[in-house]
């Protein structure tokens, strides 16, 4: 055989889609893995066009599953970034999009066996290190897709998934603040440097010389911004402990605005190297929480909720996300857990093949 075969199945999760893999039909080392993944989603053409993936940041991401060894855990999900045209590989985030999936396929690949109308799944991201716990829409024991739930930058309705995050705080650097300021400013630019499910640089649009409504196409192509935002945040990660961060895609980066469709906050996420079409989970709930604390570079840009939970409405460049931020304030802003609904739905199941040469299996 000059191919081999991968089982996986191909799904849709939240704003994001890619191939959904059992672990244990990959190979273990991660320099392995990595030259696999990049030949299943071709990365290396701008269109993918020798894989599976969309020829976009959104459309070449990876979901490995297994049985969680953890007793907290049923399912552990292995996330990867592939790049759509470098062929790298990065195993440092996580995503909350891709994850919206992970119950349902982890359904779907036998990891799990329905429980009742609703299926509580509790998941390990082993990226970070982060538990949420999903519940998956199993009306009479039998997983459903459809549902009249509609989120913003995927089309159509869906069954919700609901998403409860909890300890990610930190979970990449370590502190909420990695650099121990509410405020750094960089290359005269003011930023908060904020790790809450993702690590973060967040800025004011204004300081980019932008609105903060701009679509993703026009971020897009002002490529005197993107340049300047890649210095930026190339030494914030430096500040945030993160090293070298010129081939990672952590941090992200994000701009924020007064809301103006009434929402709490308008936001602009970036993957880094390109805009987000429309709002990634983990970087809503970091910028949710920039949000909600005083004295970040959101000072001024809105109106703070003051209920809590709190129900954060970030507009995006394709409607809107809503956090709910179960938060304290007593001794500086502590977030106790976020939740979202996100929607996911099966696409395709079978092989995914690549040369025998890459792996022999």
């Amino acid at each position: 055989m000059t191919q081999t075969a991968i089982p996986y199945i191909f799904m849709r999760g939240g704003t994001s889609r890619g191939p959904y893999f059992r672990r244990e039909d990959l190979p273990e080392n991660l320099e392995t893995l990595s030259h696999v993944l990049i030949a299943a989603v071709g990365s290396g053409h701008p269109l993918n066009i020798d894989g599976i993936g969309g020829g976009a940041a959104v459309t070449t991401k990876v979901a490995m599953l297994s049985e969680s060894m953890d007793d907290w855990c049923d399912i552990d999900y292995f996330f990867a970034q592939v790049s759509v045209e470098d062929q790298l590989v990065d195993f440092k985030p996580t995503c909350g999009n891709i994850l919206s999936g992970v119950g349902p396929a982890a359904i779907e690949l036998g990891l799990i066996a329905p429980q009742g109308d609703v299926t509580e799944i509790r998941i390990r991201a082993v990226n970070t290190g982060a538990r949420v716990i999903a519940k998956v829409q199993t009306p009479g024991g039998q997983l459903t897709y459809e549902g009249d739930t509609a989120i913003a930058g995927a089309p159509g309705t869906a069954a919700p998934v609901q998403l409860s995050f909890m300890g990610v705080v930190g979970s990449s650097t370590g502190a909420f603040l990695p650099t121990g300021n509410l405020r750094d400013t960089v290359q005269g630019v003011e930023l908060t440097c904020m790790d809450v499910a993702m690590p973060v640089v967040i800025a004011r649009a204004t300081d980019f010389g932008l609105t903060g409504y701009e679509s993703a196409e026009d971020l897009d192509a002002n490529r005197a911004f993107f340049d300047k935002m890649e210095a930026v945040r190339q030494e914030a990660g430096l500040l945030m402990g993160m090293g070298d961060v010129s081939k990672s895609v952590t941090p992200k980066f994000g701009l924020l605005a007064p809301a103006q469709n009434g929402g709490t906050i308008s936001a602009r996420y970036f993957m880094p190297w390109k805009t987000h079409p429309s709002m990634a989970v983990t970087g809503a709930q970091c910028l949710a929480s920039c949000a909600l604390t005083p004295g970040s570079v959101a000072d001024g840009l809105l109106s703070r909720p003051t209920e809590n939970p709190a129900n954060v409405v970030l507009e995006h460049a394709s409607g809107t996300i809503d956090v709910l931020v179960d938060y304290a304030t007593e001794d500086g802003f502590t977030l106790n857990a976020a939740g979202l609904v996100r929607t996911a739905r099966k696409l395709a199941d079978g092989h995914v093949y690549v040369p025998a040469t890459v792996w022999a299996g």
